[in-house]
């Protein structure tokens, strides 16, 4: 081999060293910009995630509210209490003598005109006594008309020596002094011919025999009725006038201003479901029962039918007009604080305002508030106790059919001033009160 080839082959060698060398240079360079570039988009990747979790978290920081309006109240209050109907007349019948029932001739259920025999009592004591009476007017009566026989023969002999005036004046006092016995003979007759009139127990006023404790062969005491083994009371009849029924209300103090003698109700009783009957204002006791602040008002209503029956209970439903500007809010908007009973409002940069009002009738499920919000105020409903004055929220819609609306109020019409807080008028004559219709 020549020199010439030789040096051919080096150079060829190192030619190849060189282009390798290069490879390996190119290939880490690749190598560490792919792992830039994988490195710059780790970095942002985890700066954007960063981001995202901070946007994320301070958005979850702010609360979710849900805002209503204020609503005007209803142009129409409905009031449902619990009444009692009880008759217009009701009267226990207690025996004034004693002695044994010896017959009774009213039951259950009898209509009685007045002055009908429901019972018969059997007094051999009282007889006795009112023979003793009768006698005892008798002899006073005999022993009379013998001192005036006397005393005018006395008076006769006055003026002679026979007599002195001081004999004719005892025999005339004699005489006045067995009147005075006569007078209480006659009176004593008369009260035992009284107590004998009360062995027919009759009834008082027309009416149905409401309760019969009475029968042949009890032992009645005078003013005490039935008297039982163990020594117990009752009375023997119980009568009641049911041809108008008495109706009492406890009107609650926050309601006292729909009473008025206009007032009219409609009830409904248990043994008559599908039925209203119409009650009429009667009276009212016009003060206030400590305990319960409540008035008792009294309503008539007719019964000439006689379905009601007395002592039965009944719901009444009472209406009146209602003021449409008096603005009402759910209970759960309220919120009740040491600074006093607030609602939470939301202003225009969604930050929360808290304000003290006014609260008027409790509605049930609402409430009156009388000062403090405006028809257009943003209320939060059903705020949590955490919540902030100036605090930032974030509103969102309520569930239908659950939440209050939370549309703006419509623009109402004005309605005419009322001051009667009464029911539809009525022109008949109201009945007196205490007495028969």
């Amino acid at each position: 081999m020549t020199p010439e080839h030789d040096n051919t082959g080096g150079v060829d060698a190192k030619e190849k060293a060189a282009a390798a060398a290069r490879k390996r240079k190119m290939g880490f360079a690749i190598v560490a910009g792919v792992a830039g570039v994988l490195v710059i988009m780790g970095l942002v990747q985890r700066h954007s995630a960063y981001m995202q979790l901070a946007q994320e978290t301070a958005h979850d920081a702010v609360p979710v509210v849900q805002v209503i309006y204020p609503q005007p109240g209803p142009d129409e209050r409905e009031l449902s209490l619990p009444a009692n109907i009880a008759a217009w007349y009701q009267a226990p019948i207690y025996a004034q003598v004693s002695g044994y029932v010896k017959m009774w001739y009213k039951d259950f259920g009898a209509r009685v005109k007045a002055g009908d025999v429901l019972a018969e009592i059997d007094t051999p004591g009282l007889d006795a006594q009112y023979a003793a009476a009768k006698a005892n007017y008798n002899v006073a009566l005999a022993r009379y008309k013998l001192a005036q026989i006397t005393a005018r023969r006395w008076k006769a002999l006055q003026g002679t020596q026979a007599v002195s005036q001081q004999e004719v004046d005892v025999q005339a006092a004699n005489a006045e002094a067995e009147k005075a016995q006569v007078e209480a003979a006659q009176h004593d007759v008369e009260r035992y011919a009284a107590l004998e009139a009360f062995k027919k127990i009759v009834a008082p006023f027309d009416g149905i025999v409401t309760s019969r404790m009475a029968d042949v062969g009890d032992y009645v005491n005078a003013g005490r009725g039935d008297v039982d083994s163990r020594g117990n009371a009752t009375e023997l009849f119980s009568v009641a006038d049911v041809h108008a029924m008495r109706v009492f209300v406890a009107v609650p103090q926050d309601y006292a201003d729909i009473i008025s003698p206009r007032l009219q109700a409609n009830l409904i009783v248990p043994q008559y479901p599908e039925r209203t009957f119409k009650a009429r204002y009667l009276a009212t006791a016009s003060a206030f029962n400590p305990n319960t602040r409540t008035v008792t008002t009294e309503l008539v209503l007719d019964n000439k039918g006689g379905e009601l029956w007395p002592n039965s209970y009944a719901t009444a439903t009472f209406r009146a007009p209602a003021d449409p500007d008096q603005l009402i809010l759910p209970e759960g908007a309220i919120v009740f604080r040491q600074e006093g009973t607030q609602v939470a409002l939301v202003d225009d940069s969604n930050h929360v305002h808290l304000v003290n009002v006014a609260l008027g009738r409790d509605l049930g499920t609402t409430v009156e508030v009388q000062r403090g919000v405006k028809k257009t105020d943003r209320v939060i409903n059903n705020p949590s106790a955490g919540l902030l004055d100036g605090q930032l929220v974030r509103i969102v819609k309520g569930t239908p059919g659950y939440n209050a609306p939370s549309v703006l109020p419509k623009k109402t019409p004005d309605i005419s001033k009322d001051d009667t807080r009464a029911m539809p008028e009525d022109n008949r004559a109201m009945p007196e009160a205490g007495g028969r219709q």
